[in-house]
């Protein structure tokens, strides 16, 4: 049951004084997740009182929903020996996302206030980049013996169970660890109890290795449709596995980024609730500088047909409209192509087809957008000649701002660049200065200037 707005408006309140009802009252009605939201909305100072008043057998269900950013702040102000015991109470895989996140004192600190046995298992997550398949999977995992019969690995599966992060796939390894398979839970109990496993997996089943982008394995287990995904290292032995859970944080994190470098932001490392003035000044303003000094080459377009506006002062009067109308058809390609190719949709060979499909539908914009335009000359009073000028300099720049859009992610790609950083704002300032060269070359032709 969803608690309303008056009800979590008394929960953060009593979360704040200690009140024990309304917590007692909420303990059983709100997910972890939901939990988390609402801690994620307190100050960061106060997380750590709040914590402590957390139903104790919830405690690290709750932290581990929260976000990175705001879990590892609040391990951070813990007392090193809370933190660490939360850490240890979290799976390896959600605890390492949160010691990646510290500062290197505070770090060290906890792995040497946690077991030995513990610690070495984190260190060796941590030993992998943060947005690769090693650094996101868990190393909690079900293995079995190839020999082994069917009746055999159920009893071997029942003493690890408790310490596994999902049962319903169990992997087949060597005795040097290497990865022959895997086989599902329901294919194991249903068959006869004699039945060597080696019978029952599925042999060269797929597989990433540790190195694999991170964005690239949950995309993998989406498109097979796995409960699960196995990691591999560079010698072919199974060293952990990535879950769905972990990959509904990888595609939620990758596609906030992706939304944030369209609008011509660096991404936050932190939710918005939580981010200072400072952290949003220093995320936004590199790509304001930037498209400040690129918008610098309008103006020197302007400069340049100066001698031409003067002679027809009518033709400023559109300036705005044109630049305006290129910048968002490119915006809209842009993010359109962005996120199809975010989900495999489109790659580089397809670019024919697209540049043949964009440069179609801009035709066909140019051509509604030129006619709007010449009756808005019209209702203007300029005569028909400078309508005619903006008419086709519309159309033109429609069909030039669409070619534009729908080469360059791809060409980024290719280049092995991020295609979002081809953001809205980019092609706004691109096609600013090129939309204004095509329209005074057009008035200069059509009226003879």
């Amino acid at each position: 049951m969803t608690l309303s707005d008056r009800q979590l408006e008394e929960l953060r309140q009593a979360l704040r004084s200690g009140a024990a009802a309304p917590l007692v009252m909420a303990a059983g009605r709100l997910s972890p997740a939901e939990w988390a939201q609402l801690l994620s909305q307190l100050p960061p100072h106060e997380l750590p009182i709040v914590t402590r008043r957390l139903p104790p057998e919830r405690r690290a269900a709750i932290v581990a929903e929260l976000p990175p950013t705001v879990g590892a702040d609040l391990v951070a102000r813990l007392p090193r020996p809370e933190g660490a015991a939360l850490l240890g109470a979290l799976d390896p895989d959600d605890a390492a996302d949160l010691l990646a996140r510290l500062p290197g004192g505070v770090l060290t600190e906890l792995l040497g206030a946690l077991p030995e046995g513990r610690a070495a298992r984190l260190r060796q997550l941590l030993a992998y980049p943060a947005d690769s398949a090693g650094g996101r999977m868990t190393p909690q995992f079900v293995a079995v013996l190839p020999d082994l019969t069917a009746d055999q690995a159920i009893a071997a599966i029942r003493q690890v169970a408790h310490e596994a992060e999902t049962i319903y796939s169990v992997y087949v390894v060597d005795g040097a660890q290497a990865f022959l398979g895997v086989l599902s839970l329901h294919a194991l109990v249903t068959a006869p109890p004699g039945t060597p496993v080696r019978e029952l997996m599925v042999p060269d089943a797929v597989s990433v290795r540790v190195d694999t982008d991170q964005e690239v394995a949950a995309r993998l287990l989406m498109r097979r449709n796995l409960l699960a995904l196995p990691v591999t290292d560079e010698g072919g032995r199974l060293v952990g596995i990535i879950t769905e859970d972990d990959v509904a944080d990888v595609l939620e994190e990758e596609a906030t980024e992706d939304f944030q470098r369209l609008g011509g932001s660096q991404p936050l490392e932190t939710p918005y609730r939580r981010a200072s003035v400072w952290l949003l000044f220093r995320k936004r303003l590199p790509w304001l500088l930037a498209l400040f000094v690129a918008e610098a080459y309008t103006g020197n377009v302007m400069r340049y047909f100066e001698d031409t506006l003067g002679q027809v002062v009518a033709l400023s009067f559109f300036i705005p409209l044109l630049l305006g109308t290129g910048g968002n058809i490119g915006s809209q390609i842009t993010t359109t192509l962005v996120r199809a190719m975010a989900v495999d949709d489109l790659s580089l060979r397809d670019l024919r087809w697209i540049l043949g499909k964009e440069f179609v539908v801009g035709l066909v914009i140019g051509a509604v957008m030129a006619l709007i335009a010449f009756l808005r000359a019209k209702l203007l009073h300029v005569g028909a000649d400078v309508g005619t000028v903006v008419a086709l300099a519309i159309a033109a720049i429609s069909i030039w701002s669409s070619v534009v859009a729908a080469v360059l992610p791809l060409l980024l790609r290719k280049l092995r660049l991020d295609p979002t950083v081809v953001s809205a704002p980019f092609i706004t300032t691109l096609v600013d200065g090129t939309g204004l060269v095509i329209y005074f070359l057009i008035a200069r032709a059509v009226l003879q200037l």
